[in-house]
């Protein structure tokens, strides 16, 4: 009789268990299924699909090779060889450089056979060797689209500092400083002070971004005023570009309005001045601008090396000899990087700031003459290069008072926020 309920209760847990199993796959098989129908996405770059392919993405390592990397992917020495010398013409393996990236594709199977080899010297252009069928080089370049763009706000800090916030490439603050080098000094450009520029954008492939590509407007408010830029081919086809305001004045002056891009005026022009070294009253017949030793000090026009040498006062030197009327001069070097007699051209670099010669720190002193006489150059009305010619003004106009429309709508609507 026990044995008897023995069995029916094993009959009972069997079947327990198998409904129970039923029911787990039954679970299992609508789960799987869900999965394991959706579609994978396919990824297609550089002419192939990655989903054929097993790939791999690196970048060129210290003593990496064209050579030692087609070696890692099981080809002998020979075969290396051949392949190096099939593709040279069209290929030149000396253009590899650190840190760029390559990609290898290679087949699915066992054998993991390579396929393809992408170089990628910039974003904008890669070269495929293809080892399919017969090996061949394709060198091609992604599609670049340009795009417009226009910003405005007000400073709180360094202008560089107001491109990152509104996520500009600051590499457009060098050519807006260069731009208005001889119209604004940017150290005395005051917290609120407002700006607007129109520039453009680099995209390849529509959606990488490449950086500025070139600025189309600007303004700045310097000392009250606002100083406008555009620039302008005053000649049709020359691709000579140059800037100009509002009213067609040009902006570019005679002289830049310091030897240095980044400066801290230290002690200024003066018919007496306490010297710090020697501890009297004299007079001071330069500007002082201090910055770190070696920073690049520049000619602030064009002309011919007058002097160089060195002077127990002045230190390592340079004078510029720009024409009948003015000349400059810069002291205190540590290096000097011209020679007398030569040519240079306004902003080309003409030595390093030091501390040599009578200083307590590294400074340049820019040292101004006019017919012979020092002057302050801060209190002069410097010449400017030449104007816009009257026969393109009605064609500047008509080119610079939409972007100017521009630039003030977006620049109003950003200071009523």
């Amino acid at each position: 009789m026990i044995s008897g309920k023995n069995c029916i209760l094993k009959r009972i847990n069997l079947c327990f268990f198998a409904l129970l199993f039923l029911v787990s796959c039954k679970q299992e098989e609508q789960l799987v299924p869900e999965s394991m129908n959706k579609p994978i996405p396919v990824v297609e770059q550089f002419g192939f699909k990655y989903n054929d392919f097993t790939v791999s993405n690196d970048t060129v390592q210290s003593g990496d090779t064209f050579g030692s990397i087609l070696g890692s992917q099981n080809l002998d020495g020979k075969r290396v060889y051949d392949i190096t010398e099939k593709v040279k013409d069209s290929f030149d393996v000396r253009i590899m450089r650190i840190g760029k990236p390559y990609t290898i594709f290679r087949t699915k199977d066992r054998y993991q056979k390579i396929q393809a080899f992408v170089y990628q010297p910039d974003r904008g252009t890669y070269y495929v060797i293809d080892f399919r069928d017969s090996i061949h080089v394709t060198k091609k370049t992604r599609p670049i689209t340009i795009k417009t763009r226009t910003i405005a706000g007000a400073l709180d800090g360094s202008f560089s500092e107001a491109l990152q916030k509104q996520k500009v490439d600051v590499s457009l603050a060098g050519k807006i400083t260069k731009i208005y080098a001889w119209s604004i000094d940017f150290f005395k450009l005051k917290k609120g002070d407002k700006f607007g520029v129109t520039f453009t954008e680099r995209y390849i492939d529509d959606t990488i971004y490449d950086g500025v590509d070139s600025l189309k407007a600007a303004f700045f408010e310097y000392k009250g005023k606002k100083i406008y830029a555009f620039p302008f081919e005053q000649k049709i086809g020359s691709g000579k570009q140059e800037y100009f305001d509002e009213n067609g004045k040009t902006l570019k002056n005679f002289f830049l309005k310091a030897p240095l891009k980044f400066v801290n005026i230290t002690s200024r022009f003066a018919k007496s001045r306490f010297h710090p070294v020697q501890l009297i009253w004299k007079a001071h017949k330069g500007t002082d601008y201090a910055a770190p030793t070696g920073t690049p000090i520049m000619t602030t026009a064009s002309g011919v090396v007058e002097q160089t040498g060195y002077t127990a006062g002045n230190g390592n030197f340079v004078k510029v000899k720009h024409d009948r009327t003015y000349s400059t001069q810069y002291l205190h070097m540590s290096k000097i990087l011209v020679r007398r007699g030569q040519r240079v051209n306004q902003g080309d670099v003409i030595g390093r700031v030091g501390s040599t010669g009578l200083a307590t720190g590294p400074h340049v002193c820019y040292r101004f003459w006019k017919n012979g006489v020092q002057v302050d150059p801060l209190r002069l009305n410097l010449p400017s290069s030449e104007s816009m010619d009257k026969r393109n003004l009605s064609r500047y106009m008509q080119y610079m008072q939409p972007l100017k429309n521009t630039l003030d709508s977006v620049a109003q609507a950003r200071y009523k926020k």
